[in-house]
């Protein structure tokens, strides 16, 4: 029998459930197109073109957050400010394309993955990093040789 979850275990670092994944890529998929065909009537936010790289649900489904990036990059906080002033249009659009109870609140902030990447390959490029990497790498073939 499966344990019945409560709101609390969504903190204990079990990760998003799969209906939370779903919903979260249906919205993604959802709010992507409506920027995409220029939905909203707002002269800033239609000369952007925007990359919604993810959606992440609140563990009820009633929050769902859009991590965002201009193309380019340039105009973040424009682009932000743009999102955030028609998010009640883009959630009543994001709605109707959606079969779910209620339209999840959205929110918006940027994505900050590439410049974690970025950030990634700096440390990997330190030659103190890549001894250490190096040295690793021949400690797992003396193992596999052993074997």
């Amino acid at each position: 029998m499966a344990q019945k979850r409560t709101p609390r275990d969504s903190h204990r670092g079990s990760g998003p459930s799969q209906r939370q994944l779903r919903v979260g890529e249906l919205i993604r998929r959802t709010l992507s197109e409506v920027l995409a065909r220029g939905d909203i009537h707002d002269p800033d936010l239609s000369r952007m073109s925007i990359t919604v790289a993810e959606v992440s649900t609140s563990p009820d489904l009633h929050v769902a957050t859009a991590y965002v990036m201009p193309l380019g990059g340039a105009g973040q906080e424009e682009a932000l400010a743009a999102l955030r002033r028609n998010r009640h249009e883009l959630r009543r659009l994001v709605a109707s394309g959606l079969s779910l109870k209620f339209a999840p609140e959205l929110r918006f902030t940027l994505d900050e993955t590439f410049d974690r990447m970025d950030e990634t390959r700096r440390l990997f490029a330190r030659d103190d990093v890549r001894r250490d990497l190096e040295s690793d790498e021949e400690d797992d073939r003396d193992d596999d040789r052993q074997d």
